[in-house]
């Protein structure tokens, strides 16, 4: 709720926004939590009408693939393990069941709130491996990182990590490449940059003429975000500018930068409703592989066929919108998720659920 002179502010930049755009655009909020806020905050209601916001693969629990849920589902059922989560995962369906289903059979799964969190619950069980499910993209992988540094010092041969985290730009890029859906500009994903910063995306301006500006996740964050789109746009003069200045810098943070090259080794990663990405995947380094899940148990990266009738994959790509799909409310709520989208806190099928999304 904006009040005082917030609301003036956010008038001015809708009046600017009006008054330089002149053409339909499509604009992509990659972030889930800017899609929470812009259909919370109602702010496709007070743009233009040729202005479209579509929203993008920023859901990590979303682009979780069901071969991965599955392989997380298999992992829970060991006796000797606990399994370690973020929560919304819980809910999310693999092929034939959920970690809630595994849970409910008597096996020992916990939401945590990070992984430090899960590293001291193997500090506490020592006859128990404990597996950390690395579910997220560049935010949480330094936690994760530092979780396992922490290990090594210490000594805690019982802590295991399944890395599934994901790197932002080369989605963008597959999505581009694609050609599916044709777009302007994108707003790029707040939290994330604060860890990587702006400079990896100077290759989307570069390579394909397309805006770029990261944005916070208030009203105005976006709104200013939208104003800086808009002028690129109109100018033909796109490059990526930062509406988020005081949490974001050119360079990113240099000490998660750090942890996350000292750790992990980019690989490729299964993408719901994508596919395999290349160099889109973090895995452990050699000299970590003794607390890589994905190693100690045999697992590799798969890709499954989604739930019957379910668009997640087509929603994740913006090929699709939740209003297009035949399940949305009806077959999938948030009490009855099909798919993940309608699962997470940050899918877009939950967001337009919440917030009576009436329009694509």
């Amino acid at each position: 709720m904006m009040i005082g002179e917030e609301r003036t502010l956010a008038k001015k930049l809708i009046q600017e926004i009006f008054r330089i755009s002149s053409k339909e655009i499509n604009l992509m909020e990659f972030c889930g939590g800017h899609t929470v806020a812009i259909l919370k905050q109602g702010i496709r209601q007070l743009l233009p009408g040729h202005v479209h916001l579509l929203s993008g693969p920023g859901c990590p629990v979303c682009v979780t693939a069901t071969g991965d849920i599955d392989s997380i589902i298999h992992l829970s059922g060991y006796r000797d393990v606990i399994t370690a989560t973020f929560g919304d995962l819980i809910r999310v369906p693999g092929s034939t069941s959920s970690l809630q289903k595994s849970r409910a059979e008597g096996n020992d799964i916990r939401v945590v709130y990070s992984a430090l969190e899960a590293l001291d619950i193997a500090r506490q069980n020592p006859g128990k491996r404990v597996v950390m499910v690395g579910i997220g993209f560049e935010t949480t992988a330094p936690t994760v990182a530092a979780s396992i540094l922490q290990a090594a010092r210490e000594g805690i041969k019982n802590y295991l990590v399944y890395s599934l985290h994901k790197l932002t730009p080369p989605v963008m890029k597959a999505l581009l490449d694609s050609g599916e859906v044709k777009l302007d500009g994108i707003i790029c994903p707040g939290h994330v940059s604060t860890v990587i910063g702006a400079r990896p995306y100077e290759f989307i301006p570069l390579n394909y003429r397309i805006a770029c500006a990261i944005t916070g996740f208030e009203p105005l964050d976006i709104l200013e975000g939208i104003n800086m789109l808009v002028r690129q746009i109109e100018s033909g003069t796109p490059c990526v500018e930062i509406a988020y200045r005081r949490a974001v810098k050119p360079e990113g943070n240099l000490k998660a930068l750090e942890l996350m090259e000292q750790v992990f080794r980019v690989g490729s990663a299964w993408w719901r409703g994508i596919g395999e990405i290349p160099g889109s995947g973090l895995q452990l380094k050699e000299e970590y592989r003794v607390f890589d899940a994905a190693t100690v148990f045999q697992l590799t990266p798969q890709d499954a066929t989604e739930p019957a009738g379910c668009l997640c994959g087509e929603i994740l790509r913006a090929a699709k919108t939740p209003l297009d799909c035949p399940l949305f409310g009806k077959k999938c709520t948030p009490e009855q998720p099909v798919g993940p989208c309608m699962v997470s806190a940050e899918g877009a099928c939950s967001a337009y659920y919440l917030y009576g999304e009436s329009d694509g």
